[in-house]
């Protein structure tokens, strides 16, 4: 029978450097950290700092917001004072706004080697402005955007070439003493970015920040989030993950928390076990179901719930559960960490259960 809390833990980790993202540790034996971006104008402070909390509260730890204009780099001071998690400022076409980031007191800057083009010559001087202010620096390569040197030399975004351009920027930050980088190496296909990721974790002790990028609409998105994330993540390798999904940015944030549940990375909330239902199944198990998971959301303590709609899979599943319920014939047996403790009709089930888990809290919960 489970307990509450965490499951267990996925392998060890990858020993990784430490790092402070305004706050938040990244890396070492941190715990791994979820992630998501902004989708509104920065610009808009007050719009983007209404999103900011809908992550936090979803539970996300770090948010980026995008700086493609001098309006949206003028909008990072306040944001960065005023939003519950760090921020870091994601800088492509123009080093200016990097310097506006680390003013601002963002938490860390994120760069892409393949859109930068006047960055080079001015590594140093952002490398100390960095140091300065404690503000590290994300290298961050994307497929998409791969030098095009790299890609012709390797004939494509090749995991090679993803991890050649990650190390040789971080080289040039080396050669002035700054190393409070973490890295990411994207890309929209799982394999590739699993490869490119065992890759870069043999080549250099800089945390990681996991990511599938451009992976697509919720559900596809998911598959390949979680393929990879999965992958990775039991092998010991990431440091901090961001779902990459055509949906609303808390969706991404609700994915990868339920990953690293999932992988025993994070301490549980609620997590329903329920039966896909089939021709045996003598209750409406979807609608049950979703009734449950509305009931129990934002619940205190964490807990797992079985529903189960019928007397082959029902007894074993919510036995095997802190919570449970084995429906059929219009009733419902409630189980409380094994054991069998009443029945009740069916329209009384959801309510059964809530006040099981109430008893179950602890004292002052």
């Amino acid at each position: 029978m489970t307990t509450l809390g965490l499951p267990a833990p996925a392998r060890r980790r990858r020993p990784s450097r430490r790092l402070s993202v305004g706050g938040v540790a990244v890396g070492g034996d941190a715990p791994v950290t979820v992630q998501s971006m902004t989708t509104t104008p920065t610009a808009d402070v007050d719009a983007t700092l209404r999103q900011i909390a809908e992550l936090t509260a979803a539970g996300c730890d770090i948010v980026r917001v995008a700086v493609p204009s001098q309006d949206d780099a003028d909008a990072l001071p306040a944001i960065a004072r005023k939003s519950p998690i760090p921020v870091i400022a994601d800088i492509h076409f123009q080093p200016r706004y990097v310097f506006a980031a680390i003013d601002a007191g963002c938490g860390a800057v994120r760069v892409n080697p393949g859109n930068i083009r006047k960055f080079d010559d001015r590594v140093g001087e952002i490398a100390r402005a960095a140091a300065g202010a404690g503000t590290p620096i994300r290298i961050g390569v994307n497929a998409g955007s791969l030098d095009q040197r790299l890609y012709r030399k390797h004939g494509g975004a090749t995991p090679g070439a993803l991890v050649e351009s990650a190390l040789w920027e971080c080289s040039l930050f080396e050669e002035h003493g700054f190393t409070d980088i973490k890295i990411s190496v994207k890309h929209h296909d799982p394999l590739t970015m699993i490869s490119a990721y065992r890759q870069l974790a043999r080549a250099c002790d800089y945390p990681l920040h996991l990511g599938v990028t451009e992976a697509g609409p919720l559900v596809q998105g998911t598959v390949k989030s979680s393929v990879a994330f999965g992958v990775l993540l039991s092998e010991g390798i990431g440091d901090t993950i961001r779902v990459s999904l055509s949906a609303p940015p808390v969706e991404e944030v609700k994915v990868g928390a339920q990953i690293l549940a999932s992988l025993g990375l994070r301490p549980r909330k609620l997590e329903i076990v329920s039966c896909p239902s089939c021709g045996r199944a003598q209750v409406d198990v979807y609608r049950l179901t979703e009734q449950v998971a509305a009931a129990f959301e934002g619940f205190p303590t964490p807990l797992r719930v079985a529903v189960m709609g019928c007397v082959v899979n029902g007894p074993g599943e919510a036995r095997e559960a802190d919570l449970g319920v084995s429906s059929g014939n219009g009733k419902g047996q409630i189980f409380v960490r094994g054991q069998v403790v009443r029945t009740v009709p069916e329209s009384g089930i959801v309510e059964a259960l809530l006040e099981e888990a109430a008893a179950l809290q602890p004292e002052g919960g």
